[in-house]
């Protein structure tokens, strides 16, 4: 059992460990399904932030997403990517956190997704916050403590 006697690391902000959204692939509303399927294969992520034109958050973009909307009865339709927009099969109901929130609740939501979106309080795009980046935070306070 780990008995943590210090919980004030729980109480830090979030800012420290963000990857900040210059360096996070994305794509914007009205990209279509095409661009997006080539910037998620090149990346190699499996899912990317959709943000504005004015850099607000809009919603999440999968690749599951992507393939469940080009599936036909018989075959899976390829050519309709250029024609789907991202904005028409983003997740847009999704977890997110903000600049200002602290340690603990980016813990709490991270135990059920690979990241987060940050944004900051107006809701423009502030970053991303990853499970890796939380818990070699959490291993190096428990073992320097």
């Amino acid at each position: 059992m780990i008995s943590v006697n210090n919980r004030d690391f729980l109480h830090v902000p979030i800012t420290d460990y963000i990857i900040p959204s210059e360096k996070v692939a994305h794509v914007q509303v009205g990209n279509n399904a095409e661009h997006a399927l080539l910037v998620l294969t090149k990346t190699g992520y499996s899912a990317i932030p959709v943000i504005d034109s004015k850099n607000h958050l809009r919603g999440l973009l999968g690749i599951g997403m992507i393939t469940d909307s080009i599936l036909g009865l018989e075959r899976i339709e390829y050519e309709r990517l250029s024609d789907l927009k991202v904005d028409d099969i983003m997740q847009t109901d999704l977890p997110t956190i903000k600049t200002t929130d602290k340690f603990q609740k980016g813990l709490d939501l991270l135990i059920n997704h690979t990241f987060l979106c940050v944004t900051e309080e107006d809701g423009t795009f502030a970053g991303i916050l990853t499970r890796r980046v939380m818990l070699k935070e959490f291993k190096k306070y428990i073992y320097t403590k």
